[in-house]
């Protein structure tokens, strides 16, 4: 959709309102939500004002196959390959859980910024996946640490510096942030309600300074997560959780 002109092709300015306070705060923010989402009339209008008037867009599948292809007028043809995408990503779930085991992989867990996505995207589903309180696990290697990239270097220094994720959230509503450090407001967002675990990272001082928990095995983060819950936990295993939309049913 708009996406790849209002984002991909985008000045920092637009990026900077398009993933401003405001939009990730607003509740219709939601992953597989079009109709209603502030961020995704955002974009459209945008790429709508820059002149975009077809597009071609496809549905790949989990091995990168092309499963869906069109072309036509941007909203309409967006919304019915969006309808498309839903048959294959969208997976309904009786209720929330206690814990989330989500998975990212290569090349994505190589960093913390593109392996903290497994935690926002379960957040940001139409309803969180996990319960307030709960805990939030991601194996992943973070070789790159933070990553290199500018924005993500942004995102590091905003997790590192603040004292508290709280200071995040209310200095990111009062002064905004650059491209890049929106992905630190997104964390402190889940951060304020559940734990987050990663495990297995390479740099385990660079985890707890950016407010997760760094675990060096799955049963250290499970005996982490029973400690403070109990044994009488649910758990939901997500094994592509940057793919996979699990809907809340209850």
């Amino acid at each position: 959709g708009g996406k790849t002109v209002a984002v991909g092709a985008a000045g920092e300015p637009l990026i900077a309102y398009s993933h401003g306070p405001e939009f990730i705060d607003d509740p219709n923010t939601r992953l597989g939500q079009v109709e209603g989402n502030p961020f995704q009339e955002a974009v459209t209008q945008a790429a709508l004002r820059a002149g975009l008037n077809l597009i071609i867009n496809v549905v790949l599948d989990q091995n990168k196959q092309v499963v869906a292809v069109m072309a036509g007028e941007p909203v309409e043809t967006h919304r019915r390959l969006v309808a498309k995408a839903k048959q294959l990503y969208q997976v309904p779930i009786p209720h929330q859980y206690d814990v989330v085991i989500g998975g990212v992989g290569y090349p994505k867990d190589a960093n913390l910024y593109q392996a903290s996505r497994a935690a926002s995207y379960l957040f940001f589903a139409p309803t969180p996946v996990v319960r307030p309180g709960g805990y939030l696990i991601i194996p992943a290697p973070c070789q790159e640490g933070a990553g290199e990239g500018v924005g993500e270097q942004r995102f590091l220094a905003a997790m590192r510096d603040a004292p508290n994720v709280q200071f995040i959230l209310e200095d990111g509503r009062k002064h905004g942030y650059p491209p890049g450090q929106q992905r630190a407001f997104v964390m402190a967002k889940v951060l304020e309600r559940n734990q987050v675990i990663i495990v297995g990272s390479e740099d385990p001082e660079l985890i707890s300074q950016c407010k997760m928990l760094p675990k060096a095995t799955m049963e250290e983060a499970l005996a982490t997560a029973t400690a403070e819950l109990g044994t009488e936990l649910e758990v939901l295993v997500v094994p592509q959780a940057l793919l996979t939309l699990p809907i809340v049913e209850d």
